[in-house]
C-alpha cells in the first residue's frame, strides 16, 4: 500500500508542469531586490563617464592650444596668456568638437596659462584654465580646472 501511494504521488509530479505561485512570486521579489540594487549605481557610472569624457575633451583643447602656442607663436607667451578655441580652429589645429554629456557642438572657449606657459591653476569664475561654451545660456558654459584638465577626471 505504501509502494502504490509513492507511485501515485510521483506520478502526479511527473506530470505536473510549470511553476508554483510562490516559486514566481519568490522569482520576482528577487528580481526587484537585484534591480534597486543595481539601476542606482548604473545611474552613478553614466554620470560619471560623461563628466570624465567631457574632462578628456577639455584635456585634447589644451593639448591643442599647446600645439597651437608653439606653431604660430614659437613657444612664447608673455605673461599670462589665454587661447581662443576659434583661433585653433582658424589655424587648423582643432576641428569642429562636441561635449559628450549632451552632444552639443563647442561654440567658443578659452584655454588659460600662466607666464610660464602652463595651465592656470587659478579657480574663479572665468579664469579656469579651460573654459567650454555650447551656447549663450550660463548652463552651456563647461570650465575645468587645471587638476582636471591634466588629471582627464571631473
Amino acid at each position: 500500500m505504501l509502494a502504490q501511494a509513492i507511485k501515485r504521488r510521483l506520478s502526479k509530479e511527473e506530470n505536473q508542469k510549470g511553476f508554483t505561485l510562490i516559486e514566481l512570486l519568490a522569482v520576482i521579489v528577487i528580481l526587484g531586490i537585484i534591480a534597486v540594487i543595481a539601476v542606482p549605481l548604473i545611474g552613478n557610472v553614466i554620470g560619471n563617464s560623461k563628466s570624465s569624457a567631457d574632462a578628456a575633451t577639455a584635456r585634447q583643447v589644451y593639448d591643442a592650444a599647446r600645439l597651437y602656442i608653439i606653431g604660430e607663436k614659437d613657444g612664447a607667451f608673455e605673461g599670462r596668456g589665454k587661447v581662443e578655441i576659434k583661433a585653433m580652429q582658424d589655424g587648423g589645429y582643432l576641428d569642429k568638437i562636441y561635449l559628450p554629456s549632451d552632444k552639443k557642438e563647442v561654440t567658443s572657449g578659452f584655454v588659460f596659462f600662466n607666464a610660464k606657459g602652463q595651465l592656470d591653476n587659478t579657480t574663479t569664475a572665468k579664469t579656469d584654465a579651460v573654459t567650454l561654451e555650447t551656447g549663450s545660456d550660463a548652463a552651456d558654459i563647461h570650465e575645468f580646472s587645471a587638476a582636471n584638465v591634466l588629471s582627464a577626471k571631473k
